[in-house]
């Protein structure tokens, strides 16, 4: 497991169907190692902070293997490292592999898995196109979230090793699918259950799904 690519980008103003947008989705990357901080890495920036980067967000990781998914399914367009918008580009952590609270080391930081990615109409700017946002989470390939536990420094080629797993075993892809489910099952209330146990969850998730377990059981 390793970082291919660290990206980073400051915000900057776009036009998006007439408007003036700021976004800090555009990413490119960074030829030198870059001090990784509790908020973000150096050098990087996020435009709305109410819903982008912070504590829980600090990192966002997208697998280098769904770009060739992504090669299929948007030919023929280029598509550069760092255009979903992630900070690390990564071989071998995928959604379905990856669980919530396992603890990593890269470089000299420590960090950990908190969220996936939901994705937001920034990356239809990025991608010129409205209904990349609905095509991204359908997909799966969501990537996900880090906070930083240690603060170090960062580069390309860095290998990501596993600290500790989550005793609760809930996985990135598991969590996403919990949370688009409009029904669920017996299986899925223990899903949701191990999820609240996970102290990695940001709280905004855990009373997303508190609720929805009131609805459905009152």
């Amino acid at each position: 497991m390793k970082v291919l690519s660290v990206n980073a980008g400051l915000p900057r103003e776009v036009m998006w169907h007439g408007r003036s947008v700021t976004t800090g989705i555009f990413k490119e990357p960074v030829q030198s190692r870059v001090a990784l901080r509790k908020l973000n890495l150096d050098g990087d920036g996020q435009a709305d902070l109410s819903v982008h980067g912070g504590e829980y967000k600090a990192v966002y990781c997208y697998p280098r293997v769904h770009y060739d998914y992504w090669k299929r399914e948007l030919p023929p367009r280029e598509l550069p490292t760092g255009i979903f918008g992630e900070n690390f580009t990564v071989e071998g952590l995928l959604e379905e592999s990856v669980h919530l609270g396992d603890r990593f080391s890269v470089g000299s930081a420590e960090v950990v898995v908190t969220q996936p990615r939901l994705p937001c109409y920034k990356l239809g700017i990025r991608f010129g196109a409205d209904d990349m946002v609905k095509r991204f989470f359908i997909s799966g390939r969501t990537g996900f979230y880090l906070a930083v536990a240690k603060e170090g420094e960062v580069g390309a080629g860095d290998e990501i090793s596993v600290i500790s797993r989550d005793d609760n075993r809930v996985s990135v892809s598991e969590i996403t699918r919990l949370y688009a489910a409009k029904r669920y099952s017996d299986a899925d209330v223990g899903g949701v259950k191990r999820a609240l146990r996970v102290e990695a969850l940001p709280e905004s998730w855990k009373e997303y799904f508190r609720q929805r377990l009131e609805r459905a059981f009152g």
